[in-house]
């Protein structure tokens, strides 16, 4: 459903082959099991033991003097296998299908242009040229509105407007043609950096104008040109991410080293030339202006701002390309604890989800699933939350992506308590009792 609320706009009626929107769908559910397969862990368990609670099987089994830890046993097994098999997926699966997914929509944007220019917005991925649309009839090949700047770098920007016209590929996909009819073209000729130009305005009734795509195409759509996403990555090409990224302290050590040092090269005389000036007279002096001669004072103020200037500026180069990098190795920290928590987060919702259908006794679709909604939905928010703490550097990647899992390790652990010993943690009939037995104790001291 987020997919087609995404892209259903983009996907119909622009002539794409069925057999194309088949496979967007297939790679973008394959990226939807994080969500699914845990849920779907939590529900089956609920459903299962709730089923047989609610013909009393459970309270057979153990009238036989068989625990309930023993009893899930198999289910345990079956738990860990699916574990299992949701590591495997998330490790290699999910990443080729993220791979996929963003080729095919390369491929998309490539043979059909018009897929990803907007009505009424900008459109500036082609080198050169940006242009804007003002409407897209249903063949996806008649336009109406249509404004083209061609970025020279000039004075001014050449212009083209025109009331209509049709956009296509050519044959070879090296080319986008617009056969653009009764408009203008805006165009400025002269040497730079001078106002003796010439501006010239033509009207047209038909005008042909054809845009290289060499520079925007894929060279055939290679899935190794995206491969470097943290999320397109298994684990072992994440360890080997992350060993290259974790040398980011020294590698930017030796870099300022390199480049912000010699802009200040006075601070290797601290020590000596400051050991030279007697202290006596250092006292004496009011401020360090004073030690220099008023012929240098200029001078001297001139080079120090530029030594500094020119040291802050590298200073922030580094700095900026230090955070890039730093967020870089937190992103893929994240992933790579990703392919852990997924699997981890399939067996915990099973702890809580066979405990949970014990005690409440219930099966089929109706309490199951909401116990399934409201325990899913704690476990996605604690997921989203954890995961956004991660990335906005207020706990570290274990903390935020584990702390869903965490929290919800002590809540298993308490309803397997409570279903080991038979609790009416969620009996109406148990509270109705408290409560009664409670306005009885009321009622007496009122006497």
């Amino acid at each position: 459903m987020q997919f087609f609320w995404l892209y259903i706009d983009d996907l119909v009626g622009k002539g794409l082959e069925f057999i194309t929107i088949i496979k967007l769908i297939v790679f973008f559910s394959a990226t939807a099991v994080p969500l699914a397969l845990p849920l779907a862990m939590l529900l089956s368990s609920i459903m299962t033991l709730g089923n047989l609670g609610e013909n009393f099987e459970l309270v057979a089994i153990k009238s036989a003097g068989i625990s309930f830890l023993r009893f899930l046993k198999p289910l345990i097994f079956f738990a860990v296998f699916i574990t299992a098999i949701a590591f495997v997926f998330a490790n290699n699966i999910i990443p080729v299908a993220q791979l996929k997914l963003a080729t095919l929509k390369y491929d998309i944007i490539v043979s059909k242009p018009a897929f990803d220019i907007k009505e009424g917005t900008f459109y500036n991925q082609i080198q050169n040229f940006t242009i804007k649309i003002g409407k897209k009839e249903k063949d996806d090949s008649t336009i109406r509105n249509i404004i083209i700047f061609e970025k020279k770098y000039g004075l001014q920007d050449n212009m083209m407007t025109a009331d209509s016209g049709i956009m296509r590929i050519t044959a070879d996909k090296k080319f986008l043609e617009f056969i653009l009819r009764n408009g203008w073209r805006y165009e400025e000729k002269g040497p730079h950096q001078s106002l003796q130009t010439d501006y010239i305005r033509m009207g047209f009734k038909e005008y042909k104008k054809v845009l290289d795509l060499s520079t925007f195409k894929m060279i055939q759509t290679a899935d190794s040109s995206f491969k470097y996403d943290a999320k397109m990555l298994t684990i072992r090409q994440l360890n080997t991410t992350l060993d290259s990224l974790k040398k980011i302290n020294t590698n930017f050590l030796v870099r300022s080293n390199k480049e912000v040092t010699p802009l200040i090269p006075f601070a290797k005389y601290a020590d000596t030339g400051w050991a030279r000036i007697n202290q006596t007279s250092l006292k004496q002096t009011a401020s360090f202006a004073k030690i220099i001669p008023d012929s240098l004072k200029v001078m001297v103020y001139d080079r120090a701002i530029n030594q500094i200037s020119g040291a802050r500026n590298s200073a922030s180069i580094i700095a900026d390309d230090f955070v890039i990098k730093m967020r870089s190795l937190r992103y893929h920290e994240i992933e790579w604890h990703r392919k852990f928590t997924l699997s981890a987060a399939c067996f915990v919702l099973f702890l809580i989800g066979a405990p949970l259908g014990s005690i409440i006794r219930k099966g089929g679709l109706g309490l199951p699933l909401v116990f399934s909604i409201a325990f899913f939905v704690l476990f996605h928010l604690l997921n989203t939350f954890g995961e956004k703490f991660a990335k906005e550097y207020i706990t570290n990647s274990f903390v935020g992506m584990w702390l869903s899992t965490l929290i919800m390790i002590p809540i298993s652990i308490f309803l397997i308590y409570k279903a080991m010993r038979d609790s009416q943690l969620f009996n109406k009939e148990f509270y109705y009792r408290i409560f009664r037995n409670t306005r009885i104790l009321f009622s007496s001291f009122k006497k």
